[in-house]
């Protein structure tokens, strides 16, 4: 229906810009970002159902409302059982292992720009852009110390490149699995992007490696030990990726199907490493009876610390991220229930046409975040061929690079190195950025110019 002239459409309006501008000043206020888009979810549809019934339509609105609980329930459950497992590769020692060996390696400071930068591309289409960055931002924090320039320059470089890794693979980045799980693109139709996406990070990478400073860190040695069944976690995990795409491109299922089924194979081996504890404990019990009070006590805290608890790694996922993408999803649904969507589908997509329109998505990604920007523009479905659907992909997944609050990874970094990677840090370099962007978009034209035609 259009009710774009509706009172209760404005007011939608407004309380959506109010929401969203509580989000970006998220850094200075302190306000977790899905707390005001929560709220402004709910308003949005009371708003709506109201609109509706004033029109005599009181049904639309709830299943309109339906709908959108679909589309969110499906991308939370499959977001979860990923991040329940990246939680538990890190609490089984994984990513402290590689970060234990990048510190001990003696690298200098130039080949740890590089070497982070390059293993934020390649890990973010398997872990994701946001635990990716989060990780290699902890390493170059410790490698730089002091060093405030070497650890700004490297953390715009880790978040460019994991941006750009998860922009070829459905499973880097919230933007790609939307596309995906919506069958606008195969599973494999998204690698057609790995050479623009590559082009976005060593374009903008090569311009910020002049910036450098020079020299050596200060010598740091980290020791980490991997837990019992780490490689058996990492093997479940990609046993797990491989079902989600095999069970969507065979049998026509959700991914979701296959990535609540690993999880719950993830939730049968934690079974095994929990009782696997528990006998250790008891033995440590046992022992600590034969040797003494002090050593029992000692067993039984040492036996406490290891007990592993998948719900533990469940709790830690990134539930501000998850409870964001509630609202977003909502927030934009409700305006699409007004016609503002369709709306805005005419203006852009009919008036300036897909290229341009394409483009700009990737600009206003960095303004605003790419997960409400890209839900918008699958909310309005416009008619457009394979080339310019994985255009729209790049584009929202690189774009948001320009700027540090355009993606969760830049989020997450600046809380990580606070006070050195800032957003005016980010914004001094925002130039060197956009040239990579522009010169991906150039390179999807040159080697996917066949996907346009087609």
């Amino acid at each position: 229906m259009n009710l774009t002239t509706h009172w209760a459409g404005f007011l939608a309006v407004g309380v959506f810009v109010a929401a969203y501008a509580l989000v970006i000043l998220e850094e200075n206020i302190h306000l977790r970002k899905s707390k005001p888009v929560i709220v402004a979810a709910g308003f949005i549809w009371m708003l709506v159902a109201i609109a509706y019934a004033s029109v005599g339509n009181t049904h639309a609105a709830e299943e309109l409302v339906r709908h959108n609980l679909l589309e969110f329930a499906e991308l939370f459950l499959f977001l979860l059982a990923a991040m329940t497992f990246i939680n538990t590769m890190e609490e089984r020692g994984i990513f402290d292992v590689l970060r234990a060996w990048l510190l001990n390696q003696r690298f200098s400071l130039r080949k740890i720009f590089w070497i982070t930068g390059g293993i934020a591309f390649v890990m973010s289409p398997i872990a994701d852009n946001l635990a990716t960055a989060l990780l290699m931002a902890t390493v170059v924090i410790s490698v730089g110390g002091g060093n405030h320039r070497f650890v700004a320059l490297a953390c715009i470089n880790i978040v460019v490149a994991a941006n750009a890794g998860g922009a070829f693979s459905p499973f880097g980045d919230i933007t790609t699995l939307m596309v995906w799980q919506k069958g606008l693109l195969q599973f494999s139709e998204f690698f057609a992007l790995l050479v623009p996406s590559l082009a976005n990070w060593l374009v903008t990478a090569g311009i910020l490696s002049f910036a450098l400073p020079s020299g050596q860190p200060d010598p740091l040695h980290e020791e980490a030990h991997l837990q019992h069944g780490a490689w058996i976690v990492v093997a479940l995990f990609l046993v797990t990726i491989a079902m989600a795409v095999s069970i969507h491109n065979f049998l026509h299922l959700p991914p979701v199907v296959g990535m609540m089924t690993g999880l719950g194979f993830l939730k049968l081996f934690g079974y095994y490493l929990q009782r696997r504890d528990q006998a250790q404990m008891e033995q440590s019990l046992v022992q600590g009876s034969a040797l003494g009070i002090a050593a029992m006590h000692d067993g039984d805290a040492e036996a406490n610390r290891n007990f592993y608890d998948i719900y533990t790694n469940l709790q830690k996922a990134e539930w501000d991220t998850l409870m964001f993408f509630y609202g977003v999803i909502l927030c934009v649904g409700g305006l699409g229930a007004f016609g503002y969507l369709a709306l805005g589908s005419e203006l852009v997509y009919t008036g300036l046409g897909p290229t341009v329109s394409n483009v700009l998505v990737g600009v206003i990604s960095a303004l605003v975040d790419n997960i409400p920007v890209m839900f918008a523009v699958l909310a309005m479905n416009p008619d457009m061929n394979q080339g310019q659907w994985l255009l729209v992909t790049l584009t929202a997944g690189v774009g948001g690079s320009m700027l540090s609050i355009g993606s969760a990874a830049g989020v997450a970094v600046m809380g990580q190195a606070r006070g050195i990677y800032t957003f005016f840090v980010h914004l001094k370099w925002t130039w060197a950025i956009a040239i990579g962007y522009a010169v991906s978009i150039v390179v999807h034209f040159m080697i996917n110019g066949a996907a346009f035609t087609g």
